[in-house]
């Protein structure tokens, strides 16, 4: 087969595989800006994971203080409590359930007797109490002095009313250990709550940027895919142009020696033909 009809034959084949060669480029860069979009996602989405896994380690820290802190005040709080309960068993070996119902106020208090008391003696002395209200008057400081000297004597002798002040301070001092409990509990809890939240929005993501790594490998792979067909229609052009490159080649050095043994044989006489003569005029 001579040059021409190579050609005619790689002419079609050409084209076709150029077509072939531009399709896999544009599918092959297609590939390759899909996995620069998938690995930049999946790095932002690591990044996102590297930050909050620290807030993670954060909330950790503080659950872990307000644990600490819950033990301490629980500590506390069974002193506390315990105290209150020496306080109320006390009342009851000293004074009984019943004396201790039956003084809930604790006992009279001497600064309202004498108060009383100052109020009548000025009432005395303004003559409220002239004639046989005299008698009335007497008889009353007579009873409000015995009060008073009672009341007085009561709160020297650690009465029931001072034990039971000491038992509502104790049980206000228990109240409030109780709430620093809860308080330091809640705390806890919500540092706790937070970091498992956080634990699971990071779980969430790193199924995402798991996702990602997947359709990064799976586009690369479809990339150099498109990639070798493309190297490959590209050598088959390359191929079939060297090919006919040379052929082009030694047609001309055939033609060449062809006209050479022409000059030959018409300088030696020899008779040419109507085409071998054409051939010579051509050249």
């Amino acid at each position: 087969m001579d040059y021409n009809e190579v050609g005619e034959i790689f002419k079609p084949l050409t084209e076709k595989i150029g077509l072939e060669l531009n399709i896999n480029k544009e599918q092959r860069d297609e590939w390759n800006n899909r996995v620069r979009r998938h690995l930049d996602n999946r790095n932002e989405v690591n990044i996102q994971v590297k930050e909050l896994i620290s807030e993670v380690q954060k909330q950790k820290i503080v659950r872990d203080a307000a644990n600490i802190r819950v033990k301490e005040l629980k500590d506390i709080r069974f002193d506390k409590s315990e105290k209150l309960k020496t306080i109320r068993r006390e009342m009851r070996e000293r004074f009984g359930d019943e004396n201790i119902k039956s003084d809930k106020k604790g006992g009279p208090d001497p600064r309202r007797i004498r108060a009383e008391m100052d109020k009548l003696e000025n009432m005395y002395e303004r003559g409220a109490f002239s004639g046989k209200k005299e008698k009335e008057f007497i008889n009353k400081m007579k009873k409000l002095s015995r009060d008073y000297k009672e009341a007085k004597k009561s709160g020297e002798n650690d009465s029931i009313g001072t034990i039971k002040k000491n038992e509502r301070e104790a049980k206000y001092s228990q109240a409030k250990a109780h709430d620093d409990v809860e308080n330091a509990v809640k705390d806890a809890q919500e540092a706790h709550d937070l970091m498992m939240e956080l634990s699971e929005e990071v779980d969430r993501l790193r199924e995402i940027a798991n996702n990602s790594q997947k359709e990064v490998t799976i586009s690369k792979r479809e990339a150099d895919i498109m990639h070798s067909r493309y190297v490959v229609s590209l050598r088959c052009i390359h191929s079939m142009q060297d090919l006919l490159k040379e052929m082009s080649v030694e047609d001309v050095e055939d033609e060449k020696v062809g006209i050479s043994d022409l000059m030959s044989r018409l300088m030696s006489g020899d008779t040419l033909s109507t085409d071998e003569l054409m051939s010579l005029q051509r050249n």
